[in-house]
């Protein structure tokens, strides 16, 4: 199975299925944030959810973004894209964190059969110390998928192994603003952390 090539055309697939409904709702005087944009965005990614933490209590989107927040949809068993990418995440908020400003990492599984709670506790504690790690049921885990517009596909299973088609774009979630800017995963993580940065000083 050639992944790259899987993962290249996911990438596209969600590109265009972004691209269609980020057309811009504000005019640009009244963008707050329009200088810190690399793309038009609209606000209507994002939304309400109920998850399942690291302890096995449900919880709400209220509950988890109580502050500035970078959201990642991925799995645990993910061998190669979901790491690069939560790491290259942990690496800009480490950047942010060494400028004085907080974010919280959140990774939100697309593999809820195999991604108990404490898979992904144990996968978030590793990537960086103040990462969330949330699961669910397969229609939580829907709903919240469905709320930001991603895309996930499980292969058929192979000896009880399988992989997951995803979507890789990571989801900056300001507390009284709502969802604010999608990154690329070629974004390098300092780029991130300076676009993060100007959201978050000119947030309200």
């Amino acid at each position: 199975m050639n992944r790259t090539i899987t993962f290249t055309a996911v990438g596209v697939a969600a590109a265009f299925l972004l691209g269609t409904v980020w057309i811009s709702s504000q005019g640009a005087g009244g963008d707050k944030f329009a200088q810190c944009r690399s793309s038009a965005v609209a606000g209507d990614l994002g939304g309400p959810f109920e998850l399942v933490n690291a302890q096995g209590q449900t919880v709400t989107d209220a509950q988890v973004l109580t502050e500035p927040s970078l959201i990642y949809f991925g799995y645990t068993y993910c061998p190669d894209v979901c790491p690069m990418d939560v790491d290259r995440n942990a690496s800009a908020i480490e950047i942010l964190e060494e400028r004085g400003k907080q974010v919280t990492p959140v990774f939100i599984t697309i593999d809820p059969a195999r991604d108990t709670p404490e898979v992904v506790g144990e996968f978030a504690e590793v990537m960086h110390p103040r990462m969330v790690g949330l699961t669910g049921s397969p229609e939580q885990i829907k709903a919240a998928s469905q709320a930001y517009k991603t895309y996930y596909k499980a292969h058929p299973a192979v000896d009880g192994e399988y992989l997951v088609d995803h979507s890789t774009f990571s989801y900056l979630v300001l507390p009284e603003d709502g969802f604010v800017q999608y990154f690329r995963r070629e974004t390098p993580p300092e780029l991130m952390a300076e676009q993060i940065g100007c959201f978050l000083e000119n947030a309200s």
